[in-house]
């Protein structure tokens, strides 16, 4: 049994989420996959979405581009918590995947993360939150990363200061063509 569900709507959009996968994966957080969409397979959609609680599934993270749709019609058919990752599209940049899945009715939730690399990453933690209200193992994990993330921070201004901006700006550029 999992603890988290992934609804993907095409898989051309994996790649861009892979993030979201090794989030859940370094906390030892289980989940599920699965490619369905909202308009080409609605069976099979609202089926895994009505199911998803008693499959023992506690959050749900759904992927979904362009109209983005797949968040909402997911929210619709569970009580489970959704959490909506936008792609980024050609057109909009995905401008136009966060609104649909941001808009969202009276009644019918979604959270709605960034478009983007970040978006993953949130949707992953976001959801790791969630399941940490009953799970201190997991609320340490997350503090932990918490304070590791402050840390980096803390580190790259020692650097800035270091190197003064211009040959940090160098070094990054160094580090981002290898």
């Amino acid at each position: 049994m999992s603890d988290v569900g992934i609804i993907i709507g095409s898989d051309n959009d994996l790649p861009r989420v892979q993030n979201c996968f090794e989030t859940l994966e370094e906390f030892g957080v289980s989940f599920e996959i699965i490619i369905s969409s909202a308009h080409r397979t609605p069976e099979q959609t609202h089926e895994w979405a009505k199911s998803a609680r008693a499959r023992g599934l506690k959050v749900i993270i759904a992927i979904a581009g362009g109209a983005a749709h797949l968040p909402g019609v997911i929210a619709a058919q569970t009580t489970l918590p959704v959490i909506g990752v936008p792609i980024e599209t050609p057109i909009a940049g995905g401008i136009d995947s966060i609104l649909s899945i941001l808009q969202m009715p009276s009644g019918i939730p979604v959270a709605t993360m960034p478009a983007g690399k970040s978006g993953g990453i949130n949707a992953a933690l976001f959801a790791i939150a969630i399941l940490a209200l009953s799970d201190e193992a997991l609320s340490s994990k997350l503090e932990a990363y918490r304070k590791k993330t402050a840390q980096s921070v803390f580190d790259n201004n020692k650097k800035l200061k270091s190197y003064g901006y211009a040959k940090y700006i160098n070094v990054l550029k160094d580090q981002q063509d290898r």
